[in-house]
C-alpha cells in the first residue's frame, strides 16, 4: 500500500481530515503503520498547485520514514528513552590472571509511544589482575606476549651493534650486556598458530603451525625487572602469544616444550629467532 494516498482516495479522510494543518488540528494518532493516518494542506484537486504542499503523516511509522508531521511527537506524547552518564568501572572480578569488569547507567526516562528505546546499560570490559597471584604462580608467565625478531640479527648485533634494532629502540638491559652473557638462554617452542603475514615475510618462513622454533634469549634482551630473563618466554604446556616486531601482521601463539631452560644446547647455536 502506498504511503501518499490521495485525499479523495479515503471518505474519512475526506469527512475531517482535509485541510487540517497537523496531527493536532486533524486529532490524528495512530500506532504502527497506517497510511491513512496523513495530513495534507490542500485537496488533491486544487487548483493552485503548492509543490512545498507534501503529505504529512500521525503515525508512529513516520519516525523510521522520516515524514512525519511537525507536531507529531508532542501531540501524540513520543517520548525517546533517556539514560543516565556512566557510572565508575567495578573492580576486576579476579585477584590473579584475566578477568572482566563492567560498569552500568541506568534509566532515567523510559520511551513511549513508539520513541527511541533505550541503549545498552552494561558495558563489560578485560582487565588483568597479578596482585592476588600466588608467589609461585606461573599465571603473570602466561599472559605476556614474546616480541621476536630473526634470528640472523643475532650475528649482526656482535658484529656490529649499531644495527641492533633493540638498541635503536632503547629495549637493551641500561647495565652493560655483555657482563651478563652467561645468563643467555634459548627456549623451544611449538606453534599452535600462525598468522598468514608470517608466510609472506622469509624472515619468519619458520613459523608453521605444528613445527618447532628455537628463540633465544640474548643478554641484550635481559631484563632486570623480570629476575634477568626475557619477556615471554613462556610457561611449559601452556599456549602463549607471539609477536614479531618488523613485521606487525605476523604473530601467532605458541607453546613452551622445555621445562628446562637450553644454555648450551644446539638450539642456541642456531637460533630462529630472538627475544626482544
Amino acid at each position: 500500500m502506498l504511503r501518499y494516498w490521495l485525499c479523495f482516495a479515503s471518505a474519512v479522510y475526506l469527512a475531517g481530515h482535509c485541510g487540517a494543518n497537523y496531527c493536532r488540528d486533524a486529532n490524528l494518532c495512530c500506532p504502527g503503520r497506517d497510511s491513512s493516518c496523513v495530513v495534507q494542506k490542500a485537496h488533491q484537486n486544487a487548483i493552485i498547485d503548492d509543490i512545498s504542499d507534501k503529505p504529512c503523516y500521525c503515525d508512529h511509522a513516520c519516525l523510521k520514514l522520516g515524514d512525519c508531521c511537525p507536531d507529531f511527537r508532542e501531540t501524540c506524547g513520543v517520548t525517546d528513552c533517556v539514560v543516565s552518564e556512566w557510572g565508575p568501572w567495578s573492580e576486576c572480578d579476579t585477584n590473579c590472571g584475566s578477568g572482566s569488569m563492567e560498569r552500568s547507567r541506568r534509566i532515567v526516562q523510559a520511551p513511549a509511544h513508539g520513541g527511541r528505546h533505550c541503549p545498552s546499560l552494561v558495558q563489560r570490559r578485560a582487565c588483568q589482575a597479578h596482585q592476588g597471584c600466588a608467589p609461585d604462580s606461573d599465571i603473570p608467565l602466561r599472559e605476556e606476549s614474546a616480541m621476536i625478531l630473526p634470528g640472523s640479527l643475532s650475528v649482526s648485533r656482535h658484529s656490529n651493534e649499531t644495527v641492533d634494532i633493540r638498541k635503536n629502540l632503547r629495549l637493551r638491559n641500561p647495565d652493560d650486556p655483555e657482563s651478563n652473557s652467561h645468563r643467555e638462554y634459548c627456549v623451544q617452542f611449538e606453534v599452535s598458530k600462525v598468522s598468514k603475514a608470517c608466510h609472506i615475510d622469509s624472515d619468519y618462513k619458520a613459523l608453521r603451525e605444528g613445527g618447532t622454533v628455537c628463540v633465544m634469549c640474548e643478554a641484550a634482551a635481559l631484563r632486570r625487572d623480570l629476575k634477568w630473563r626475557c619477556g615471554g618466554h613462556g610457561v611449559p604446556g601452556h599456549a602463549t602469544r607471539f609477536y614479531a616486531l618488523v613485521a606487525p601482521h605476523c604473530h601467532g601463539k605458541w607453546i613452551r616444550t622445555q621445562h628446562n631452560l637450553d644454555k648450551k644446547g644446539d638450539c642456541c647455536a642456531s637460533p630462529d629467532f630472538i627475544f626482544v
